[in-house]
């Protein structure tokens, strides 16, 4: 299986504090990789450097064999690279079929044009009428996003990463905040995209169970470093992984 983003050596620092330190991995094409670890272990800090959101201080971020270390967030969701946050990141005064239909345009790089007309845009509400059914969102293609629920909130951005057809989902804590009621359909919409087969995904992720569900390969950081890699089970069996959760490394809070 070959590599669709790998990293060589990539670090940043802040101030004295080494938050990703000397990481050297692989991610693999059409692959679904959890990455884990103990709060402050550098997972949000790995994703942004991912993502072009902060800029390493050594080391090189690769995307299909092609060097992009200097590329802008912008530039990299054009290549194919799709972020989500911790926080949801909609637009919170227009419909949820607005918010998708924006981002199906921006991908085929049509802006809004004032003596189109209205049949110009069907295909684009139609292409996102289809990403809202993909993430359960479609019975509430009328409402206002500012009017969904958080688990709802987080449906929509997921569409919008859909719409942008980017290869890679980088998805940050998907279920952070949500009430335990609206885990499972989060989970549901993940499970689906991963059975479709045709995304990258990796996860920042705090709950166990589903890491272990979705999961191809897990990556431990741990002060940021790369721990361990391997097979959920091979990581819940490894006894480094366990000491470092358990505080027998250093003391840490569980993440």
């Amino acid at each position: 299986m070959s590599a669709i983003i790998s990293t060589q050596q990539l670090s940043i620092a802040f101030g004295g504090h080494l938050a990703v330190n000397q990481v050297s991995t692989e991610i693999h094409e059409k692959s679904f990789t959890s990455v884990i670890g103990p709060n402050g272990a550098g997972k949000t800090t790995f994703f942004n450097l991912l993502s072009g959101q902060l800029n390493p201080t050594e080391g090189r971020v690769f995307f299909r064999g092609k060097d992009i270390t200097a590329h802008s967030p912008t530039n990299r969701s054009r290549i194919g690279i799709g972020r989500s946050f911790q926080i949801t990141n909609v637009f919170p005064n227009l419909t949820v079929l607005e918010n998708v239909r924006l981002a199906v345009q921006s991908q085929a790089k049509v802006r809004y044009q004032l003596f189109a007309h209205f049949s110009f845009y069907h295909k684009f509400e139609n292409k996102a009428r289809e990403l809202l059914k993909t993430v359960l969102l479609h019975e509430k293609e009328a409402s206002l996003a500012v009017n969904l629920a958080h688990g709802e909130k987080r449906k929509l951005e997921i569409a919008m990463l859909l719409a942008l057809e980017t290869e890679v989902l980088l998805l940050d804590e998907p279920t952070a905040g949500m009430s335990l009621e609206e885990v499972p359909a989060i989970l549901e919409v993940i499970k689906a995209i991963k059975e479709k087969g045709d995304r990258t995904i990796v996860l920042i992720e705090h709950k166990m169970d589903m890491i272990l569900d979705l999961s191809d390969e897990v990556m431990v950081l741990f002060n940021g470093e790369l721990l361990a890699k391997g097979s959920p089970e091979e990581m819940m069996e490894n006894e480094t992984v366990q000491s470092a959760y358990l505080g027998g490394l250093h003391s840490e809070n569980l993440a």
